[in-house]
C-alpha cells in the first residue's frame, strides 16, 4: 500500500461527501457520486490495485448506508461483467494450446518481407485473436510483444541508438493497431462491455453483433491506415525485413501440424463468433450463454483444465473492479445524477446542431483522456454523461453509443500511461516519451477522422441512424 497515494482519493471523497448537494439532487445522489469519485481517483492513483481500490468503494457504500445490500452487490449478476470473464477463460486457451503464437507466425511469414509488412501481419494477428480476447494487455504483451522483440533483435535492434532500425516502428505501430482492433468488437477489450452495460442503462441496446458490424468498416480503413502514418512519422531505418519472414517459415516448420488441443480451440473460437454474430437474431442466446457454452467445450476436451480457470486471476480481479463499477455507475444514472449532470452540461451545446454539438462532446471526450491513466477508469467517469447529453442535444442514439464506444479505446492512443497495453510496449524501451506522444496525437487525429467521418458514413449505410 502506498499512504500518500491513498490519502488523495479518500480527501476527494470526504471532500464532496460534505459538500452540499446541488440543487436537484438527492443527498444519497451526491454521497454516492463522492465515493463513486473516490473510487475513479483511487483507481487513476493506484495506492492499491485496481480491485481492491474497488471493494474500498464497495464497503463505503455498504458502511455508510448509502446503497442497500441487495443494491451495492447487484453487479455481480451482471450478465455482461460474466460475458466478459468467461471471455478472458477462453482466451488463456488461445494461449495454452499455442494458438495465438502460430497464428502469428503464420502472418509474419506471409507479410513479414519489410517493416511495414511485418506490422501488417502483427496488425492481422492481433485483428483475428481480439474478439475472444478481452485483455488487450495480454494480446500486447504476451502474443505480439515477444514476435516485435524477436524479430528487432534479430536485426541488432535494441532500445537506444539502435532502436530506430525496426524496433521502435513496430513498437509503436503494434500499439496504435492494438487501440483500433480493441475498439472493433465488444469483447476485445474488458472496457467496451461496461460502456454498453451504460448504454443499455439509458435505453440503447448494443449487442456484440451490432458493435461489430458498426465497427468492421472503420476499423478495417484504420489497420489499412495506422501503421502508413506511424511509418510515415517514426519511419524505420531498414527498408527489407526478408530475414524475418524466412525465420517465422522455419518457426513454423519446427511447430509441426497443429495439434488436437488447437484444432478444438479455432473450432470452438469460429463457433463463438457465429453464434456472437447470430444467436441474438436467429437462436434467441445470449452473449453470454454463448460464452459459456464455449467454455464448457474447452473444459469437456481437456483444452482448458478448472486448474487454468482458477489461476485466471486476471478473469477473477476484473469480476470484482467490473461489477463495483457498474453498480455505482448503474445506481448513479437510477438515483438521478447522470441526468442532472447531463442535463447542466447540455447547456453548453444548447443553441448548436445536433452535429456539433456531438462532434464537440467527442473532441473533450476522446482527448480528456490525457488525465485517465485506465479506459476503465475513463468510462466509468464520463461515458454515460456524454452519451446522456449527446442524446439531450438530438444526436441518434445508436450512433451516439456506438461512436463514443469507439472512442473508448481508441483514445488510448494519446499517452505512454493510457491503457494496460501502453506501459507494457512503452516499457520495452524502443520509443521515447516525446516520440510517443507526437506518434500519438497524429494517430489520434487520424483514428477521429476515420470512425467518425467513414464511420459514420457506414452507420448510415447500413441504417443505424
Amino acid at each position: 500500500m502506498r499512504p500518500l497515494r491513498l490519502l488523495v482519493p479518500v480527501l476527494v471523497g470526504t471532500a464532496l461527501w460534505f459538500v452540499p448537494a446541488p440543487s436537484g439532487v438527492d443527498a444519497a445522489a451526491w454521497h454516492l457520486f463522492a465515493i463513486f469519485a473516490a473510487t475513479i481517483v483511487g483507481v487513476i492513483a493506484k495506492p492499491l490495485p485496481m480491485g481492491a481500490v474497488t471493494v474500498v468503494g464497495l464497503v463505503a457504500v455498504l458502511v455508510t448506508g448509502v446503497l442497500e445490500p441487495e443494491d451495492a452487490l447487484s453487479g455481480f449478476s451482471n450478465t455482461t461483467i460474466w460475458l466478459i470473464v468467461v471471455a478472458f477463460f477462453i482466451s488463456r486457451g488461445v494461449i495454452k494450446t499455442g494458438l495465438g503464437n502460430r497464428l502469428a507466425l503464420f502472418f509474419v511469414s506471409r507479410l513479414g518481407r519489410s517493416p511495414l509488412g511485418l506490422a501488417y501481419g502483427l496488425a492481422a494477428t492481433d485483428l483475428v485473436l481480439a474478439p475472444a480476447t478481452p485483455s488487450n494487455t495480454a494480446r500486447a504483451g504476451g502474443i505480439i510483444q515477444p514476435i516485435v522483440r524477436s524479430v528487432s533483435a534479430s536485426y541488432g535492434s535494441e532500445p537506444g541508438p539502435s532502436a530506430r532500425r525496426v524496433g521502435a516502428f513496430l513498437t509503436s505501430s503494434a500499439f496504435h493497431v492494438n487501440a483500433v482492433t480493441s475498439a472493433m468488437f465488444l469483447t476485445a477489450m474488458a472496457g467496451n462491455p461496461l460502456a454498453a452495460q451504460l448504454a443499455g442503462d439509458q435505453g440503447v441496446d448494443l449487442s456484440w453483433g451490432s458493435w461489430a458490424l458498426a465497427a468492421i468498416v472503420p476499423g478495417v480503413v484504420s489497420l489499412a491506415v495506422v501503421p502508413l502514418v506511424v511509418r510515415f512519422i517514426y519511419p524505420p531505418e531498414l527498408r527489407r525485413t526478408p530475414e524475418a519472414a524466412a525465420a517465422a517459415r522455419t518457426q513454423l516448420s519446427d511447430l509441426g501440424p497443429m495439434s488436437s488441443a488447437e484444432k478444438v480451440m479455432t473450432g470452438t473460437i469460429v463457433g463463438l463468433l457465429a453464434l456472437w454474430t447470430l444467436g441474438d437474431a436467429f437462436l434467441d442466446m445470449s452473449a453470454t450463454t454463448t460464452a459459456l457454452v464455449g467454455l464448457v467445450v474447452l473444459l469437456a476436451t481437456g483444452v482448458l483444465t478448472w486448474d487454468d480457470i482458477k489461476r485466471e486471476t486476471q478473469a477473477w480481479d476484473t469480476l470484482v473492479w467490473f461489477a463495483v463499477l457498474v453498480m455505482m455507475a448503474t445506481q448513479l444514472n437510477a438515483l438521478g445524477l447522470i441526468p442532472w449532470l447531463s442535463g447542466e452540461m447540455s447547456t453548453i451545446v444548447s443553441g448548436m446542431g445536433w452535429q456539433s454539438a456531438f462532434v464537440l462532446l467527442t473532441l473533450v471526450y476522446f482527448f480528456s483522456h490525457y488525465l485517465f491513466a485506465s479506459n476503465t477508469a475513463h468510462i466509468s467517469a464520463m461515458y454515460a454523461a456524454f452519451l446522456a447529453t449527446a442524446l439531450m442535444a438530438g444526436a441518434p442514439p445508436l450512433l451516439a453509443a456506438l461512436v463514443l464506444g469507439f472512442i473508448s479505446s481508441l483514445f488510448a492512443s494519446v499517452t505512454h500511461y493510457s491503457s494496460g497495453p501502453a506501459p507494457v510496449l512503452f516499457g520495452a524501451g524502443y520509443v521515447p516519451v516525446g516520440a510517443w506522444w507526437r506518434t500519438g496525437f497524429v494517430v489520434s487525429l487520424v483514428n477521429i477522422a476515420i470512425w467518425m467521418g467513414v464511420g459514420g458514413a457506414w452507420l448510415k449505410v447500413i441504417g443505424m441512424w
